[in-house]
């Protein structure tokens, strides 16, 4: 069985670039000629000549080979090697693996209820476990990891990998969760923004039509959200751009985290929405919900406050999204997070808001716009993490 390995340490040049980046996006994700095109900026020609002279060496294979662009699919030979995706939220641990020939949806997977509230360095014994136990499942071994990638819930600078300053809780200054994660695997790691990564893998995986412009939403802890145009992620010189959880919804609202007041982050982060529902119970034993997922699970329940807690929630964000369709016009808003759990009570009042407040040109027409909840929740960011570690490969 050939290794992965060599093909993505081997040093090229010319055109062989050319052949290695075709390589590294079949691995992300096996797909049409006239895809790949879209997807790695080669052109028709390229692509064509590249995927010939790979089928040759047996590297590649074609599905149902036929004529012109769109022939069948192209998929890697049998080939030993596992890539890996990681993301820390505040709360949770998810890691997937998968063997770089196989699906894209063909992954291992490992979640935990710890986060990086606890501290980095105190997770990261129980992050490397969660990435061995999934690349076991793969029957492989740590020794096979080519590739690794890491989704964080902070702002990360493009141009150095480490975190953009102000560097909010429960992040430090000087944390480099990268840098830890690689010394203990023994490979590069990759790091970014988590919602970045969401809007990567839902650009990447959900679609076989090109969809342009997709803009991911995590709703959980806080809100980001994560712009891709093409197959290019927005970050923009700092990667602060897709902030929008401290975009000022009430000037005079309540402090923010940032230092702002009145941001999104405190009208529909967790903490806000939970705290919500205890005011409502003030003077009564009854219990209330501890986390978003309680609060979710209780609102399908027909709890009364905790429904209309979410609508409310989906209809500030829904006049916030509104602002941003006026501003870059995206063909999709994809809502993932613990908050897109609770699906039409969310939903519903968000695309209300949207009618609203958005210009109709933006978000009247179905074949134009489209408002979804995710499909790959709650494994997008660790999957467009798996995503980011693959094509980290494609310039080394």
């Amino acid at each position: 069985m050939r290794e992965a390995r060599e093909l993505l340490d081997r040093p090229v040049q010319g055109r062989e670039v050319n052949l290695k980046r075709l390589v590294v996006e079949i691995m992300v994700k096996s797909d049409r000629q006239s895809q790949l095109v879209r997807r790695t900026g080669l052109s028709g020609a390229q692509v064509s000549q590249s995927v010939q002279e790979l089928v040759k060496d047996g590297v590649l294979e074609v599905d149902a080979p036929g004529s012109g662009r769109a022939r069948g699919r192209v998929r890697l030979s049998r080939m030993r090697g596992v890539a890996v995706g990681v993301d820390v939220g505040f709360n949770h641990i998810s890691a997937v693996a998968r063997p770089v020939g196989d699906p894209h949806d063909r992954i291992a997977v490992r979640r935990e209820g710890s986060g990086a509230n606890i501290g980095f360095r105190r997770l990261l014994p129980s992050v490397l476990r969660l990435v061995r136990e999934a690349v076991e499942e793969t029957n492989q071994g740590m020794a096979d990891v080519v590739s690794a990638g890491l989704a964080v819930p902070r702002m990360v600078d493009p141009r150095t990998g480490r975190f953009t300053t102000p560097v909010l809780p429960p992040w430090e200054t000087d944390d480099d969760p990268a840098g830890e994660l690689a010394a203990e695997l023994g490979t590069p790691v990759v790091m970014d923004n988590d919602a970045n990564l969401g809007a990567l893998a839902e650009q990447t995986y959900t679609s076989e039509e090109a969809v342009e412009h997709v803009v991911y939403v995590k709703a959980s802890t806080g809100v980001g959200i994560g712009i891709v145009v093409g197959s290019n992620l927005v970050r923009g010189r700092r990667g602060a751009a897709g902030e929008i959880g401290h975009l000022t919804i009430d000037p005079n609202g309540e402090m923010c985290l940032c230092g702002g007041r009145g941001c999104l982050d405190t009208l529909v982060g967790s903490e806000s929405l939970l705290a919500k529902v205890k005011q409502s119970q003030r003077g009564t034993a009854r219990d209330v919900p501890n986390t978003l997922a309680e609060l979710v699970l209780r609102a399908h329940n027909g709890d009364a406050v905790c429904v209309r807690v979410l609508n409310d929630a989906g209809r500030v964000l829904g006049f916030a999204l509104a602002q941003l369709c006026n501003l870059i016009n995206p063909h999709r808003i994809v809502l993932g997070g613990e908050l897109a759990d609770a699906r039409a009570l969310l939903l519903e009042p968000c695309r209300q808001e949207l009618d609203r407040y958005a210009l109709a040109g933006a978000v009247a027409r179905a074949e134009d716009f489209d408002l979804r909840t995710s499909t790959l929740s709650p494994l997008a960011e660790a999957q467009g993490a798996l995503i980011l570690g693959l094509r980290s490969r494609s310039s080394k």
